[in-house]
Order: structure tokens, then sequence, then C-alpha cells
């Protein structure tokens, strides 16, 4: 089947014209959470063994040529690919940060280790190769705040219509890796300035190699291949400096086919980055609506985990394969629906420190997590992915049956977590990383974004490794 040889003018004019002036308030300020938001679960992701080994892998074979790009928390300096490969995979470490219901995967994470990567190794070059960097002065200090929130939207907007795109039009559920390599490669244009044209084949070489692996496969299997978040940051990379040197790629199909063009009609007035949700708990998604509804009969009774016989959680399909019980490693406990609902229901909360280390041996989580029961249920799955539900069944060591009502997860557009919530989300994962007052100064240069401050005053607070890595 052919397709258009050009993109549509709209996504054109889109990606390379819009200035933060075309921007509500609104649109700017959501910007500003999710960067907070994404900041944090970087820094927390900085400690896993999956982000070591990232570093490790770009350090050695991702060496810095004719421009390099830091790696923020590590301070080496490698190619832009690279440098977006670390970050991308070590935000995706850690399951807590932003998504969007509908393309069933997330955004941000390839925008922003996208984009720090192309202004870092465009702005600086080779900056900071021995050591002529000070704390002082950041290369960075010359891009506006507001012009680096416009163009992280300009991805948001481009990636999640790619993913809704592809969800709609591709035989098999893929990671969010193969539609974040196209909004990266169109932040990529922007910030090269690539005309149409190169534009244009920027968008097929970033969906053309973006990983379109199966995202079930991670489900049944949770290792650190996640949702291919390292690997659709380093092609979007990849594919828009190609692009710029003559390479050529097949059209995007997402963008170009026309039988697609109800995705894209409304872009530049519609923003989807207002759609994007917040989790409150780093695991995955689908699990939080047990996890909300276990918690809600907990407070409800004021039940304590040694009265609990066993729990019976009814939910969607997806839901249901998240059916590792015993997790060995983080990655198994973050794509686990029984045991971050035994992990809370024991706790009273869910954080990072009850999904690592020797979290994971808790007696008394694993015996709940052993026997809770899990049920698919029809009409949860009609409900899906608009809506993700869940309910459950608490027995009790002394015969009771407490039940809850249909819950979904905390954080939707419908019901977002709060400003102030999102700030104490960021301080809980960012402060044991980084310390309270670097985490409170990031903070701060975060917000300052919003009103033009300059990117460097943050970029520089990103420079150093955190307090303890691995």
């Amino acid at each position: 089947m052919s397709y258009p040889n050009r993109l549509p003018a709209e996504s054109i004019s889109f990606v390379l014209d819009t200035s933060p002036a075309d921007l509500p308030d609104s649109v700017l300020d959501t910007a500003r959470r999710c960067l907070l938001d994404l900041i944090g679960v970087w820094a927390a992701g900085r400690m896993t063994e999956l982000s070591a080994i990232t570093h490790r892998f770009v350090r050695r074979h991702h060496g810095a040529g004719e421009v390099g790009s830091r790696l923020f928390f590590d301070s080496a300096m490698v190619a832009p690919a690279g440098a977006a490969f670390a970050a991308a995979s070590t935000i995706d470490a850690i399951d807590a940060h932003d998504g969007h219901k509908i393309t069933k995967g997330h955004t941000g994470v390839h925008q922003l280790a996208g984009l720090l990567a192309f202004l870092d190794a465009e702005e600086g070059g080779v900056h900071g190769a021995g050591g002529t960097q000070t704390s002082e002065i950041d290369p960075l200090d010359a891009v506006d705040g507001r012009e680096f929130l416009a163009s992280l939207v300009v991805g948001y907007e481009f990636a999640t219509r790619a993913g809704i795109a592809l969800h709609s039009s591709a035989c098999d559920y893929h990671t969010s890796g193969a539609w974040g390599a196209v909004g990266v490669a169109a932040i990529g244009a922007r910030v090269l300035g690539l005309d149409e044209t190169r534009t244009f084949e920027a968008m097929g070489l970033g969906e053309y190699f973006g990983p379109r692996s199966q995202m079930m496969r991670a489900i049944d299997h949770p290792t650190m291949v996640k949702d291919g978040s390292g690997w659709g940051a380093m092609a979007g990379v990849s594919a828009a400096y190609l692009a710029a040197d003559g390479f050529t790629g097949a059209p995007a199909v997402t963008v170009c086919d026309p039988a697609l063009d109800h995705v894209w009609s409304d872009i530049g007035r519609r923003w989807l980055i207002e759609d994007q949700y917040f989790k409150p708990y780093p695991v995955c998604r689908w699990a939080q609506p047990a996890v909300e509804a276990a918690l809600s009969v907990m407070r409800q009774h004021d039940l304590v985990a040694d009265g609990i016989d066993h729990i019976e959680v009814h939910s969607f399909h997806e839901a249901v394969r998240l059916a590792t019980r015993r997790p060995d490693t983080t990655e198994q406990a973050q794509y686990s629906l029984p045991f971050p609902v035994a992990a809370a229901v024991c706790h009273g909360r869910l954080g990072v420190t009850e999904l690592v280390g020797t979290a994971l041996q808790d007696p008394e989580v694993l015996r709940l997590s052993a026997s809770m029961q899990m049920i698919e249920d029809s009409e949860h799955n009609k409900a899906f992915p608009a809506n993700r539900f869940a309910r459950v069944s608490v027995h009790t060591t002394d015969g009771q049956v407490l039940r809850s009502e249909n819950h979904e997860p905390r954080g939707d557009p419908e019901d977002p977590l709060s400003d102030a919530e999102i700030r104490s989300k960021f301080h809980q994962l960012a402060s044991p990383a980084l310390g309270n007052d670097r985490a409170s100064a990031i903070e701060r240069a975060v917000d300052g974004l919003v009103e033009g401050a300059s990117l460097g005053r943050l970029t520089r607070l990103l420079v150093e490794p955190c307090l303890e890595q691995t």
C-alpha cells in the first residue's frame, strides 16, 4: 500500500513552528507537572541495577564524537543517542512515570530523554570535556525555559497521537518505545531545524526503527526490557540525526495514512498532554485499581494484615496477567498485581522501599500474595482501556467477607493528583537519592521554567551523580 510522501501540513507546522505563545497556560503548567514527576522517577531509577547497567553500556559503547551529551545524574559525556537511551531506561526502571490510558503506555519518558540529549548536544557540542564546565556556567543557560516546555509539549502531542494511531492500526500490542520514537524524532526535527522533507524522513525512520516489541511478553516474563523506552528514545534521536544527514526512511504510517487523519485533525487545538495520568504508586498501572480497592477495605474496616485469610481480586484480562507472586527482582515486583496489593495491605502504603531488596522477602506480604485469587471480569474487559476497574473481596480469619466497590486508579485526568500530591511524590522519590536540599532546588528550578527561567538553572542541578548509586 502506498502512502503520501509528505506529512500533513498541520503536523509539520505544529512540530516546527509551535511557540510558547501558542500554548494555553494550563498546557505549560501541565508540562511543568510532568517534568517534575519525571525527574523524581529518574532520580529514584538511578539507584537501580538496571540503570547502572545501561550507564556502563553507553559509557563503553556510545562515546561522544563530534558532539556529545551529558549523562545526567552521572556527568559523563556520551553520544546523544546513548544519553537518551540511558535516561529513558533509568526513568523506566521505576514504574512510576506518567502515562496515557488509550495508548496503554508512557509518553514523557522518551520525550524528556530525547529533548535533553538533543539540546545538550546542539547547544553545548562536546562541552564539559576535559573538565571545562563549572557549577556556575551550564551550556543550556541560553535555553529559555518556556521554549523548553513548548518543545516537550510538542513531543507529548506527537507521540501520544502516534500511539493512538498505532494501537488502532497494528495487529499486536507494542511497547511504548514503538510510538515514543516518533515523538522524539519530531522533537529532533524541531531542535535541529530540519526542513519539511527531512522532518518527513525523520518521522519515517523513527517509526521504522522504533522497537515494535510485544508488551505482553514483558508482562508475562518481567525483566529489565520493561516498556521499550530506552530503545524508543535512542531510535528517535538516531532518526533525527540520520535524516539531517540525508538518510531516507519509509513513510511514518501512523502519521501519513489517510485512514488515520482523524487522530491528527485536532493537533494544536486539543491538548493530549492534559490527558496524561500520574501514578501514586511505582507499579504497573493495571495493578493500581486493585491496590486502591484493597486499601479502601482496609481503611473502612480498620483491618490489619494478620487478620486476613486471603484476598479475591476481580479485574480486566491484562491486569490478571500480572501474575508474579514471589518476585525475585524489583522488575518482577513492579509487573505484579498480587505482590503490590499484598505489600500495600501489610504496610498501609506502597512506595519504592516496599518493592526492593529485603522487602521482597517479607513473609506476611508473600503469604497474602501467594493466597490471592485473581478473577477475570468480562465487564471490566469491556471497559478497558478507557476505564481500568478492579474490586476486591477480603476474606478475614474470622469468616467475614468484606467487599469493595469498583475502583479505578487515582491520578487519571478525571481524578487527578493535586499539585501538592505530585510535589510530595517527587520528594518521596528524589530526596533519598539526591538529598532534601538538592531536590528542593530542582523543584524551584522546574517551577521557574514556566516564567522563562534558563534551562541551565535546572540542568546544572541534574549533572552530578546521586548520593549512593548502584
